[in-house]
């Protein structure tokens, strides 16, 4: 009897130490993406979006709204709240609140007002004009231009503008030439915070990603191109100066 006893208080004890350690595992991962996303337990944050141009409505397009569902999942998971709001209507500061800002700066000011503050070393062109650079990025002296359908292209940044600030809330951009673009750069947020957040911890990066072949593989064939950080913050030269550029395209 003796025995059995001690063998179910010994299996007792194992589950409960092994349910203890399963338990801080879990915690500290959790504390680590929050961590990573800046949200803390009951936090908010906002999800910064294009408004339809054709209307007041707050309208967005499919792709950008499979984006939204992607970051939500990932903020209820750090047990956050999150605000949806109009970019037009985002008229505040950063560091405050957690902020996903989504879409190009030819249909997103607050994602443009970004890029001209946070990353002056980037440059989309937005004319609407139809063009062999039109949509293309500049991030330095390469010109990456958009092949729709086949090859395209898509900045991921987390930024902490006021870094002097140890609780300033981080700000990410998915930034890409076309909406399918910014669901592709949130996909890969999401299946790789883990392995950013181990390289970069709570500092700054901007990614550029290339979207493979989106008319067929969608926004899952995703590739990562270069780190492009110290070229994104480093000012570009005066419009009209001479530079150097190389520009990249598709291959078939």
């Amino acid at each position: 009897m003796r025995n059995i006893v001690l063998g179910v208080l010994a299996a007792g004890i194992s589950a409960a130490l092994g349910w203890l350690a399963r338990t801080y595992l879990w915690r500290r991962r959790l504390r680590r993406k929050q961590a990573f996303f800046g949200l803390p337990d009951n936090s908010e944050s906002l999800l910064v979006v294009n408004r339809d141009a054709g209307g007041p409505d707050l309208t967005v397009t499919r792709h950008d709204v499979f984006a939204l569902l992607e970051l939500s999942a990932l903020i209820k998971d750090c047990h956050a709240a999150a605000q949806v709001i109009a970019h037009d209507a985002a008229q505040q500061g950063f560091g405050e609140r957690t902020e996903f800002c989504v879409g190009g700066p030819a249909s997103n000011r607050r994602m443009a007002a970004h890029l001209s503050s946070l990353l002056p070393g980037v440059r989309v062109n937005v004319d609407a004009e139809p063009g062999p650079d039109r949509g293309a990025f500049q991030i330095g002296g390469e010109r990456y231009r958009l092949e729709a359908g086949r090859s395209e292209y898509v900045l991921l940044a987390r930024l902490t503008a006021g870094e002097r600030r140890a609780e300033a809330r981080p700000v990410f951009l998915f930034c890409g030439q076309r909406a399918i673009d910014n669901q592709a750069a949130t996909r890969y947020l999401a299946r790789n915070h883990e392995r950013l957040s181990r390289k970069y911890g709570g500092g700054s990066f901007v990614l550029l990603l290339k979207v493979v072949n989106s008319q067929a593989y969608g926004p899952d064939v995703v590739e990562l191109v270069a780190d492009v950080t110290r070229a994104a913050q480093a000012p570009l030269p005066a419009q009209g100066a001479p530079e150097s550029r190389t520009s990249h395209r598709a291959t078939s």
